[in-house]
């Protein structure tokens, strides 16, 4: 189960204490709750002189558009975006008609975390599976895959997948292919969630191409602010026909940037000389760590495998408090008092040491 709406608001209302009691230090609730890299920042004022054609025709949206097609594959068409949700809605919007259906993890992004933005804006609706990892497989996507050419039943379109998952997991290329193949087989596509694609690569230790469009994917949401970024993503079509009029979808998306230049500055310094890989090995490192440091704590149990940079754990729920008043995390499921502790690419071992301490220290006092 997902942080539910009660518990959001708790864990809300921790955070604004905390924030009217001390200075806010270097938590474990988010990437999204990390800084900008400085070298991202450099290039964004490095891209602030003079004027540039607005929306997207300057040179600098050009070239990073180019290296990236270096990377995704030359026939791919790629469209940059301001945040994740949009990402993910235009990418689907562009895949279906209003009378689909589209296939997902109940813990997916998209279903539980984007105030049903999908299903307003697609017109489709979204068909849900329960899982242990996050992760599909063809015998769950199956129970959906039926009703083909009734009228009175919606219409499975697209599977929608999340690399790394909202658990923390990681689908293998094998994984992934076979989705896809069985997709692509009965007339649907595939799309990815790609908002953490950069722990997932590094935990896979491939390149992005070969767990998406070379494995099958036909459209990808490929994110950057939850490593290291200030805002922007792109939306990458393998399958290009799929891209036909997105431009005109963007910008009724309201995702037109018009100073475009400053979304590409950031996927320029982001791609350069692996700064992508660098932050999120050192996100994923520092999570290994973590769960080395708290896996042996007695009254502390880790739920879930520990593959990209997340660490989920149930805790003693009175201890949830406490622990937030230093070191801001979130509540995963508020019934078994399971915890998400996220790892950034700004975490210190220093923050780990810390807040391990504080962890032993109240526990050893039950």
């Amino acid at each position: 189960m997902s942080c539910s709406e009660k518990q959001h608001l708790i864990n809300d209302n921790f955070y604004k204490r905390s924030m009217n009691t001390k200075e806010i230090q270097r938590g474990f609730a988010s990437d999204n709750n990390a800084g900008v890299h400085p070298d991202i920042l450099r290039a964004m004022e490095q891209v602030n002189s003079g004027h540039e054609i607005a929306y997207g025709d300057d040179r600098y949206t050009q070239a990073v558009l180019k290296k990236m097609k270096g990377i995704f594959g030359e026939d791919t068409e790629i469209f940059f975006v301001f945040i994740g949700t949009a990402a993910n809605v235009l990418g689907l919007s562009a895949m279906t008609q209003p009378h689909n259906a589209i296939i997902t993890a109940d813990t997916a992004h998209i279903h539980v975390d984007e105030c049903g933005a999908p299903e307003r804006f697609t017109g489709c609706k979204l068909l849900t599976l329960p899982t242990d990892d996050g992760k599909l497989t063809i015998d769950l996507i199956k129970q959906h895959m039926h009703g083909f050419g009734f009228e009175h039943h919606v219409q499975p379109r697209v599977i929608s997948i999340t690399q790394s998952t909202e658990l923390g997991t990681i689908y293998t290329i094998p994984e992934i292919r076979a989705i896809a193949d069985y997709a692509h087989a009965n007339g649907l596509l595939l799309h990815m969630d790609g908002a953490r694609i950069s722990n997932a690569a590094v935990a896979l230790d491939h390149d992005f191409y070969e767990f998406t469009g070379k494995a099958g994917v036909d459209v990808l949401s490929f994110g950057g602010t939850k490593n290291g970024m200030m805002y922007g993503e792109a939306v990458v079509f393998f399958n290009t026909d799929l891209a036909e009029n997105f431009k005109y979808r963007r910008k009724q998306g309201m995702q037109l940037a018009s100073k475009m230049r400053y979304i590409a500055a950031q996927f320029d310094a982001f791609l350069e000389n692996d700064l992508w890989k660098k932050n999120a090995m050192h996100a994923n490192t520092m999570a290994q760590k973590l769960y080395l440091a708290v896996k042996d704590i007695p009254r502390v149990n880790v739920t879930r495998p520990v593959q990209a940079n997340a660490v989920f754990a149930t805790i003693p729920g009175m201890l949830i408090p406490k622990l937030q008043e230093e070191f801001f995390f979130y509540v995963w499921d508020e019934d078994t008092s399971e915890v998400r502790w996220m790892c950034s690419f700004d975490t210190e071992k220093e923050d780990i040491e810390r807040f391990t301490a504080l962890l032993k220290k109240l526990t050893g006092k039950l």
